[in-house]
């Protein structure tokens, strides 16, 4: 591979390759991304909701059981 890129000026290397790479996966470059980036969204979401009903429960038990002594 650097045996083709020996003779050719430093733009094709920098600038045109990457650019025809950008244009031909592109659109896949972008799914991957965005497919990345919802998982990740999805991941968190139920980190949280997971979070938020332990400490609700934790909660209501901890109240629940400290009106029982009260009685």
């Amino acid at each position: 591979m650097r045996q083709m890129f020996a003779g050719m000026p430093w733009w094709v290397k920098w600038i045109a390759v990457p650019v025809i790479a950008l244009a031909v996966f592109g659109g896949l470059i972008t799914s991957i991304i965005g497919f990345v980036i919802g998982v990740l969204f999805k991941v968190l979401l139920f980190v949280a909701l997971v979070g938020g009903l332990i400490f609700l429960v934790r909660k209501f038990m901890t109240s629940s059981s400290s009106s029982s002594k009260d009685w």
